[in-house]
């Protein structure tokens, strides 16, 4: 990207809806290109949307979900060293997964050693017999058949049916196959074979082996380092309840009103469709609807004792626990507790959805209870539990389902005709380029094409082809 762009004397003014990675990456590129003609417009407290954190009354720092900061751009690099100086950790993933009441390590399927006997055996008589034959993807109809050709009846039987059911709280048959990327290791029949015969560990899979964290403020702590930058363009607490797309003019809860020439919108689209006044074609309306999303409930759970633990986090497919993966949270930083030589937290996600609901009210004592189950704390551990802290949000993962990409390929384009342009985690609905990096290479990307005149093509990332 070019790092001195610079506006043309007759500005246009753009509306930036929402204030989370990919808003405030729009809007620090913006200002870095010297751009000042813009509005940004959070319905929350605080920016940082899905990356922000939340502290407890008891001074515990919970983040809203298990975020850690690794990087595929340059920029992002660049950023994160302007605003974080040397105020992070740097850390070694240490990743496991709970089942069959024992750790194994992560990725489960090069780890399959550290299974009982007769379920390693079952584990490799289904990987040999799904990869008898080289896998044709064009004759693959969803992610669930994929699991059963790619990684065989009893890894999909053991894991990964029952863990991904529990992460998107959606049946895999639902969901199609375009998404995985580098998400999950897709496995080599021999390497899992020769650790197994040879005893081999091998834990070193994946694009976060080694990972960032603030120090202070948890993952949120970012986010918030790039308020000041873009303050002055900046309204907390102001929720867009319109778009007038013939008089392109954005409406807020207060009665206020922002008139703009082009909009970066970052909430979900199913919901910016729900908000646009003016004719909006059905075939639009009813693709937008066709879009899955799943909520979460996150609960943060301090303890007055040292942490007992050297683990980053841990996965469990199993239906001995709510949730589908729990981080040790202070292990990435002391600072996230009020001390830690005496206290740790651990952070636990439970997805939600129509498909697999879940009672807000008892969550927190069926997380306390999975955490007992799964033999990460103690019936005597209980006893020194001095925080637990509901977070919970209604829309936190983008589905990667069977209708989403023939839904976006008909409201995406046809926003793009009425100056909007939706981004981000939410935005695009697009799981794969929806991590932290993602979301804000998003925004600057956006910002760059705006800068220089309106390109598609230069955005890389919102079209999964990598980025700057």
């Amino acid at each position: 990207m070019a790092p001195h762009a610079r506006p043309q004397a007759d500005t246009p003014r753009f509306v930036i809806v929402g204030a989370g990675p990919t808003g405030l990456g729009a809007g620090f590129r913006l200002r870095e290109a010297g751009f000042e003609n813009f509005r940004m417009l959070e319905a929350r407290e605080k920016v940082g949307g899905l990356a922000a954190s939340e502290t407890s009354p008891n001074g515990f720092i919970y983040d809203i979900g298990g975020h850690v900061l690794f990087s595929h751009y340059q920029y992002f690099d660049r950023l994160f060293d302007t605003l974080m100086g040397d105020e992070y950790q740097e850390l070694v993933r240490e990743a496991w997964v709970w089942m069959c009441d024992r750790f194994v390590p992560y990725p489960l399927q090069n780890n399959i050693k550290d299974l009982p006997r007769e379920v390693v055996l079952e584990i490799l008589l289904g990987l040999v017999e799904a990869q008898r034959e080289p896998l044709d993807l064009e004759r693959i109809a969803n992610f669930e058949e994929l699991i059963m050709k790619q990684f065989g009846a009893g890894l999909a039987k053991h894991f990964m049916m029952p863990y991904n059911f529990k992460v998107w709280a959606h049946p895999p048959r639902m969901m199609n196959k375009e998404w995985i990327g580098e998400r999950v290791a897709l496995p080599s029949l021999q390497r899992v074979l020769g650790n197994v015969i040879m005893d081999r560990p091998d834990a070193g899979w994946g694009p976060n082996n080694t990972f960032k964290y603030p120090r202070h403020g948890g993952t949120g702590g970012l986010f918030a380092r790039i308020q000041p930058y873009v303050q002055d363009q900046l309204r907390l607490n102001t929720e867009v309840v319109s778009i007038d797309l013939d008089r392109r003019v954005v409406r807020t809860a207060d009665g206020s009103e922002e008139s703009y020439d082009a909009l970066l919108n970052t909430m979900p689209i199913d919901i910016l469709i729900q908000r646009l006044v003016g004719e909006v074609p059905d075939v639009v309306r009813e693709q937008a609807s066709r879009l899955r999303h799943s909520g979460s409930c996150i609960v943060g759970v301090g303890l007055r004792q040292p942490s007992p633990s050297s683990k980053c986090w841990i996965y469990f497919p199993e239906e001995n626990c709510p949730f589908y993966r729990l981080t040790y949270l202070s292990n990435y930083s002391p600072e996230v507790v009020p001390d830690a030589t005496t206290h740790y937290s651990l952070l636990a996600e439970v997805s939600c959805s129509p498909f697999k609901p879940v009672r807000k009210e008892t969550i927190v004592d069926e997380v306390i209870e999975g955490l007992v189950s799964t033999k990460i704390i103690s019936e005597r551990d209980q006893d020194d539990i001095v925080d637990a802290f509901l977070i919970t949000r209604d829309y936190s993962y983008p589905t990667p389902s069977l209708e989403r990409d023939p839904a976006l390929a008909v409201v995406l384009p046809w926003l793009e005709t009425q100056g909007i342009y939706s981004r981000g985690r939410f935005g695009a609905w697009r799981y794969e380029v929806g991590n932290m990096d993602h979301s804000v290479a998003q925004g600057v990307e956006w910002a760059e094409r705006m800068l220089a005149g309106g390109d598609p093509s230069d955005e890389l990332t919102y079209l999964a082809k990598r980025g700057c």
